[in-house]
């Protein structure tokens, strides 16, 4: 209970200040101090490396389904831990946008749109109105490209205390190019708990932002152990 008690911390944790970052004072914000796409990009990535800091020692701080489904499929963890594990990032992710919900409310400038409380999308009035399939092929490679990022750094042939550190960097790398697209998951709790509060078409494109993240985290998986994780074995 302990390690999905971490989780569910450190969900709530990405969740509320990374999507608080870019609703309270990010790209739309009005007032003298909007931190824009970088303040963004930072903020998620910071909140993962304070995070893997905190309670990487409990839990791993998966904080992301597709990275525990990829840990799953590379054999990192047990199925019923993995089970634990992502209900507990959902619980989290759910719990910080009705968080963050109930102090924009408070705002009488607040508005309740259709991709609102940092809610992901694509499409239409979404950013850069990038299509379907834009949308979900970057999805999926950022997500591959994460979990690679994290399967090497947290190896026994990577640096364990600079891999927290590595990690939120690659995060904000990935923002810094994602945002404008579909405003970066690579994530599905992250997707879901604002969709939810949301609803509309963040709640009808939310099915994208649970498969193309999980099909992303499951090649990469693949790709570790079938090709990268004897490489390494080899070199070292």
């Amino acid at each position: 209970m302990k390690k999905y008690l971490a989780e569910l911390i450190g969900t709530f944790s990405l969740v509320f200040l990374g999507c608080g970052a870019a609703v309270v004072s990010g790209i739309s914000s009005t007032g003298p101090a909007g931190i824009g796409l970088a303040g963004i990009s930072f903020a998620f990535g910071l909140a993962v490396v304070v995070m893997a800091y905190a309670i990487g020692p409990i839990s791993g701080c998966h904080i992301n389904p597709a990275i525990t489904i990829s840990m799953l499929v590379a054999g990192k963890i047990k199925t019923d831990d993995a089970v634990g594990y992502i209900i507990a990032q959902f619980v989290g992710a759910t719990l910080a946008s009705s968080v963050l919900y109930l102090i924009q409310s408070g705002s009488p400038t607040f508005v309740m749109g259709e991709w609102a409380l940092g809610a992901n999308g694509w499409g239409q009035g979404y950013l850069g109105n990038y299509n379907t399939t834009s949308a979900f092929l970057t999805e999926t490679i950022m997500t591959f490209l994460f979990l690679l990022v994290i399967f090497h750094t947290t190896s026994k042939w990577g640096n364990s205390t600079m891999a927290g550190l590595a990690i939120g960097l690659t995060l904000v790398l990935i923002h810094l190019v994602a945002i404008p697209i579909t405003g970066t998951s690579v994530n599905p709790a992250r997707s879901f708990g604002p969709a939810i509060f949301a609803s509309g078409k963040a709640l009808q494109q939310l099915w994208l932002f649970l498969v193309a993240p999980t099909v992303g985290g499951i090649l990469a998986a693949l790709t570790w152990k079938g090709v990268f994780e004897s490489a390494v074995r080899v070199n070292k």
